[in-house]
């Protein structure tokens, strides 16, 4: 394995006008057994009573800091709330000599990622119940942790979960099928094109993330005022592993292991994932239940109130709540 590069930046979360570092938090980093260094960011409730602690689960190429408000949201909710930045993204390890790489050898070192932030972490510093907050990357992630999670996390809320991609010019199994065939010969690590390197350099006219101009453009603030939190586009290697995970869920029998209530929350003008995809997971999970929020873009935390609305109604709705 090579060396991993030094975490950029310092642990300390980066605030700005109009994005305030959510007060009373620790933040820290924490090694992992294979010796990535994650970023990690924890939150007491601002108000009773106290219903537990909410794992805030990261999308690919994001950072704690785009989820300062979300964080505000949930602990007036009363819940603790954890996030971290996965290895090879944010304010953690990155894992080649060029960090803007969005790299990953295998879904397997994310799985470790969230294990280590769950024992380390969340279980000594956090009280039960545990609920996962999860965007699109991080839906996947959680997917392929829970069977192996029932006694420890009661129930998932997965926004757009990256479970098939959409308006490929050719299909996901090619894509898999070329991907791998790159890495084999040598290629892994090369990035593959989409866009510009980071959103500070995107027009917010035809994005793919949100209808929300203010969002948008905090965002892409947050990352002038500190690049090093930025991601450029994925390398082969990781288009590749994430090609082998959402192939992993599309096995039959998968969905099924999953004993944690559910509930999939897909976005209805999401250009990046397919939303029946992600209703026809729902529809084979044993306690699974689905939920479109028609008109939203891909990130649905960091959409318009009225989309983001409906999202936090249904997690209300959901997280405590009664059995599917």
């Amino acid at each position: 394995m090579d060396a991993i590069a030094p975490p950029q930046p310092e642990p300390e979360l980066l605030d700005i006008d109009g994005n305030p570092v959510p007060k009373d938090g620790r933040t820290g980093f924490i090694e992992t057994p294979d010796g990535a260094r994650l970023r990690y960011a924890l939150w007491k409730p601002t108000q009773r009573p106290n219903k537990g602690t909410v794992i805030l689960l990261q999308g690919r190429a994001e950072f704690i800091e785009k989820y300062f408000e979300t964080v505000g949201e949930l602990r007036a909710r009363g819940f603790h709330v954890v996030t971290f930045d996965w290895r090879g993204q944010g304010g953690s390890s990155r894992l080649l000599g060029d960090p803007t790489k969005g790299h990953i050898d295998h879904f397997n070192q994310y799985l470790t990622d969230l294990d280590t932030i769950l024992t380390e972490v969340a279980l000594p510093d956090c009280p039960a119940p545990f609920y996962f907050l999860a965007h699109s990357m991080g839906g996947l992630i959680a997917l392929l942790a829970a069977p192996a999670l029932g006694n420890r996390v009661r129930r998932m809320v997965l926004l757009g979960p990256l479970l098939s991609l959409r308006n490929l010019p050719i299909s996901q199994e090619s894509v898999a099928r070329i991907a791998g065939f790159l890495s084999i010969i040598g290629f892994g690590r090369t990035s593959i094109s989409w866009g510009k390197r980071s959103l500070e350099q995107r027009a917010f006219v035809g994005n793919n993330l949100t209808s929300d101009t203010v969002r948008f453009n905090r965002n892409g603030e947050l990352l002038s005022a500190n690049p090093g939190l930025g991601l450029s586009s994925p390398t082969v290697s990781w288009i590749f592993a994430a090609c082998r995970a959402m192939a992993r869920l599309k096995d039959p029998e998968f969905a099924g292991t999953i004993g944690i209530p559910t509930l999939l929350i897909a976005a209805g003008n999401d250009p990046i994932i397919s939303p029946q995809a992600i209703e026809r997971f729902g529809n084979r999970m044993r306690s699974g239940a689905f939920l479109t929020i028609f008109g939203a873009k891909h990130e649905l935390l960091q959409e318009r109130d009225i989309f983001r609305e409906q999202t936090l109604s249904a997690f209300d709705a959901f997280v405590p709540g009664t059995e599917i």
